[in-house]
């Protein structure tokens, strides 16, 4: 544990920080499913050697600039979660490390700038629709680009679809069986809005009366993952608000691994906040479920076949499989559409590379691991690749043209999309 330090000095989270470092026994589980240790083989780049990095740093034994090198290389997938036989939350360690880091860093100006205009954009759908036109125009001239940002241009489709802004209500079909209110998202409205359009569907198809709050901001969990608490606290204030009293709701469903995981970490972000506040959060945390843990449990009406037989391979979101547990649920919903043939996939919990804005913040790193996947995804021969996380598929398809440019790429698309696809098949 930390001997050399109090945890009240360490903030609301202290008590989570040192319990994470304590329940720690080093035992190694961790290092063959951490992503970053297979690819650099550098123990510092492990679960085990971050967290005796970040202890000796928080017992001022250890410089910040000496650790963050090491720590800012962490996807934050959390795979050694699932894998530690000790229960280390090492996620309720490394985000709050992250928050504090900050105000030891020495940034230079490009960093600065290319940090600024993520946390500017992103989280932003008006903002990020504009950015990314701009960037579609930039990639003429990519050879003048800074290098910093050639990662985001690289990572822009080709052809963005046009604004499709979700109805704030959309009645159940059938008897009512359930009210949700439904997380829009950020950049999934700008990069694929037909995911949010296939939800009302499918919920609706399911007896769900669906709400989409007006005045919802992004949930916060790319500025949390960079370290940005402020920002990250002030967007979950605004969805505190516009989201309705919960005793009207029965859930508050995301269509996003990454969204899903940052409304959740709601309770601990709100930690020593005022009650009112840190308990609204933490009511708000409960209710959150991804849209597949969510049919899954309500149980979805039997689905019309697709027209053809289709091998599909799943991939595993980190923050859906790891984070929040969901892994039986997708694969389940995905078994119940005729003439779907499901495909495991290699190293299935293996990361994609997105992780937020690793791509953009590590992107050698973040390449390296996208074509791992693309290969073990290729190497199934599906005829559609599914998943449920808008960053996973954004990094998941530009992998797949990086790794074999002269091939068609594989259909990729959200778990709800071919659910959707399986309804309107039969109309």
């Amino acid at each position: 544990m930390l001997h050399h330090i109090d945890p009240d000095t360490l903030g609301p989270q202290g008590e989570h920080m040192t319990r994470a470092v304590k329940t720690c026994v080093h035992c190694g589980f961790c290092l063959p499913t951490c992503p970053t240790y297979k690819t650099l083989g550098e123990e510092m780049d492990s679960p085990r050697g971050r967290i005796f990095l970040m202890k000796n740093v928080l017992e001022g034994e250890l410089a910040w600039s000496d650790a963050l090198p090491y720590v800012d290389r962490c996807l934050g997938c959390l795979a050694c979660v699932t894998a530690c036989p000790s229960g280390v939350q090492y996620g309720e360690l490394l985000t709050p490390f992250r928050a504090q880091a900050e105000a030891h860093r020495h940034r230079g100006l490009i960093d600065r700038l290319r940090r600024t205009l993520t946390l500017a954009t992103l989280p932003y759908p008006a903002r990020f629709r504009m950015a990314a036109r701009l960037g579609q125009l930039a990639r003429h001239a990519r050879s003048l680009v800074p290098a910093p940002f050639r990662a985001m241009l690289d990572l822009l489709p080709a052809d963005l679809p046009a604004a499709r802004p979700l109805p704030e209500l959309t009645p159940a079909i059938g008897p009512r069986k359930a009210r949700v209110a439904l997380l829009a998202g950020c950049a999934q409205q700008v990069l694929a809005p037909n995911i949010g359009w296939a939800a009302l569907r499918v919920l609706a198809h399911a007896g769900v009366e669906v709400l989409v709050p007006r005045d919802q901001q992004c949930c916060g969990a790319l500025a949390l993952h960079v370290g940005e608490e402020a920002q990250a606290r002030t967007l979950a204030r605004a969805n505190l608000r516009a989201f309705p009293n919960l005793a009207d709701i029965d859930a508050i469903v995301t269509t996003a691994a990454g969204c899903g995981s940052g409304l959740r970490d709601y309770a601990q972000l709100f930690e020593g906040e005022p009650a009112p506040e840190a308990d609204r959060a933490k009511a708000f945390a409960a209710h959150v479920i991804d849209i597949a843990a969510f049919l899954d449990r309500l149980g979805l009406p039997d689905l019309p076949s697709l027209p053809a037989p289709v091998k599909v391979a799943y991939h595993d979101a980190c923050h859906l499989a790891h984070a929040q547990g969901v892994r039986v649920e997708p694969r389940a919903l995905l078994r119940r559409i005729p003439n779907v043939t499901l495909i495991e996939v290699p190293n299935a919990g293996d990361c994609c590379g997105s992780a937020g804005t690793y791509n953009l913040d590590q992107p050698d790193i973040a390449r390296e691991l996208g074509l791992r996947k693309a290969n073990a995804l290729i190497s199934t021969q599906p005829d559609i690749i599914v998943s449920g996380n808008i960053g996973c598929l954004t990094q998941i398809r530009s992998s797949l043209e990086a790794c074999s440019p002269a091939t068609p790429v594989p259909v990729v698309m959200h778990t709800i999309e071919l659910i959707d696809r399986a309804l309107q098949s039969k109309s």
